[in-house]
């Protein structure tokens, strides 16, 4: 993101009571693991939101509740809150709508600040309160009239009104894309498609599948040689496409595309898995930081598994990736709950420990659980 973010105080009160490309397995392979069992999968989801939730209830928000980072993590909070039974982190997620007055950030067209749109538009689908999305009907409708006629150089604050930076395609074209479902509007998810391949053009590397971070990483390099690509960005990305792709209707004249990048991105991200089932913070130069990386992990394992629950990939090459990033995931959570090996906010590959913890990576392990718990419940053999 443009700009790291300070801790302010709790504003709400939320407690409820209670060969190159082609993929292959690098190190031990998948075993049998017993967290792949449906009611393994809820507790460890469960574990790691109430973490979450008393974070906020007790300290208080490190970010604004409007903010990019929270927004990532309501995605999560909204996915199991899906699941039966687990209505109360729905009801957390509209007391926070609802004290913002359903609102998005200040900075109007910068896509980190109506990441939360989409957390709107779902809720919006569930409970049909007009309210919910009013005000980002308004937003949107401001965002369509707009030009984009901007060149995406990282320069003159182009981050307040284009999708510039890679981040940006889990935060703009969802929220556009879910409002498109909520409203059965096209209208939005056809600017999303729009301005998705405006950035793919300019910051997507075709040789190797993978996105810059920002256009000052064009001629970058890690210390090894290789070029900058920072694997929570390409977290980003992945995500972000899946959830684009999952608003879109079977014959959206587009989607074959979609499909395309998304299979290309996958089979790449795959082949750079790392012999523990993650993922660290630089994808060419993993020695530079050569700790497993949770955010990143947990948003290809998320956009991976949303892959086989769709048809979109082949399990028997994916279903071992999946597996065991999966149990790198699951071996970062604390015994309270809380998901470590979190990198902090930034813009690039950088270290993380094992109690480094941020809102989005609860937000990416949660999207995870969620996908994984759907492909458990409709192949129950799986160990």
């Amino acid at each position: 993101m443009p700009a790291v973010k300070t801790k302010i105080p709790c504003l709400l009160s939320i407690v409820l009571f209670f060969s190159l490309y082609i993929p292959h397995a690098k190190g031990i392979p998948a075993t049998k693991d017993s967290t792949l069992k449906k009611e393994n999968i809820l507790n460890i989801m469960r574990q790691v939101a109430d973490w979450q939730l008393n974070e906020w209830n007790t300290k208080g928000f490190n970010h604004p509740p409007v903010d990019w980072t929270n927004a990532a993590c309501y995605t999560g909070f909204y996915a199991l809150g899906a699941i039966k039974g687990n209505d109360k982190y729905l009801e957390a997620l509209t007391k926070i709508g609802s004290d913002l007055n359903w609102n998005t950030g200040r900075n109007r067209f910068m896509a980190d600040d109506y990441c939360i749109g989409q957390t709107y538009s779902l809720l919006y689908t569930r409970y049909h309160d007009k309210k919910m999305i009013a005000p980002f009907i308004k937003l949107a409708d401001s965002i369509l009239d707009k030009p984009h006629d901007e060149s995406l150089e990282w320069k003159d604050n182009i981050a307040s009104r284009e999708w510039a930076w890679c981040d940006a395609l889990f935060m703009g074209p969802t929220a556009l894309s879910y409002l498109s479902t909520a409203t059965k509007d096209p209208k939005y998810l056809n600017t999303a498609v729009k301005l998705w391949w405006k950035t793919t053009n300019y910051l997507y590397d075709p040789t190797e599948h993978l996105y810059f971070r920002d256009g000052s990483y064009l001629n970058r390099k890690e210390k090894n040689g290789k070029k900058v690509f920072w694997s929570r960005g390409n977290g980003w990305v992945l995500a972000g496409l899946v959830r684009v792709m999952e608003n879109m209707p079977a014959n959206y004249p587009d989607k074959s595309n979609f499909e395309t990048l998304y299979k290309d991105m996958a089979a790449r991200i795959a082949s750079l898995q790392q012999p523990d089932g993650s993922w660290h913070a630089s994808l060419l130069d993993p020695e530079s930081y050569p700790v497993k990386e949770t955010s990143g992990t947990g948003f290809y394992c998320y956009a991976l598994v949303w892959g086989l629950n769709h048809n979109l990939l082949d399990e028997k090459t994916y279903l071992p990736v999946v597996k065991k990033a999966w149990a790198a995931l699951t071996s970062s959570v604390h015994p309270n709950g809380m998901l470590g090996y979190v990198q902090r906010i930034g813009d690039s590959p950088d270290m993380v420990t094992e109690n480094s913890a941020e809102v989005y990576g609860v937000g990416a392990f949660l999207l995870t659980g969620s996908e994984l718990y759907k492909y458990v419940s409709h192949h129950p053999a799986i160990k």
